[in-house]
């Protein structure tokens, strides 16, 4: 087999149907767009518009907000970074930090930091440098014998006003 008589499987690539081409073809004079009106011309987007009625979008109530200050975590569970480490995509010696992460290809982007959850067991002793980590996460890492560092900031309890 040349590349020259490589072709599609029978039937996998249907051809386009050519509108406009007289009536015998089935789709000819007006196209299949039908008769007159806005929709009939070309360049015509009126995705959402209902004919004059009120659009549901505007019939529904607006509801909930969108925090934009919010923290957008690359998460990461103790069974992943168990698995990584008997991969050998990891060094359990080394400190294991979102730059080493990356590099093993664990996670894909920083994001606003690491997140480390308590998902599953870890049986070796690490040392895991996080921006933020669950109670169980940290529990299942220092019953390994490892370490956990939290490099975010904790967030200061609010003051009573007197």
């Amino acid at each position: 087999m040349k590349l020259n008589e490589l072709r599609d499987n029978p039937g996998s690539h249907k051809s386009r149907m050519r509108v406009g081409r007289g009536i015998g073809s089935g789709k000819g004079k007006t196209a299949g767009r039908g008769v007159k009106g806005q929709t009939s011309r070309t360049g015509v987007a009126v995705a959402g518009f209902e004919g004059g009625q009120m659009p549901i979008y505007r019939r529904l109530p607006k509801r909930g907000f969108t925090n934009i200050f919010r923290k957008e975590y690359a998460i990461i569970n103790l069974s992943t970074l168990q698995a990584a480490i008997t991969a050998g995509k990891l060094d359990a010696n080394a400190k294991i930090d979102a730059d080493a992460l990356i590099k093993a290809g664990v996670v894909t982007h920083k994001r606003d930091g690491i997140r480390l959850l308590g998902h599953g067991e870890l049986s070796v002793k690490v040392t895991v440098e996080v921006c933020n980590a669950s109670r169980p996460a940290v529990a299942g890492v220092e019953k390994a014998g490892g370490t956990v560092i939290e490099t975010a900031p904790k967030a200061a309890p609010e003051e009573a006003a007197a």
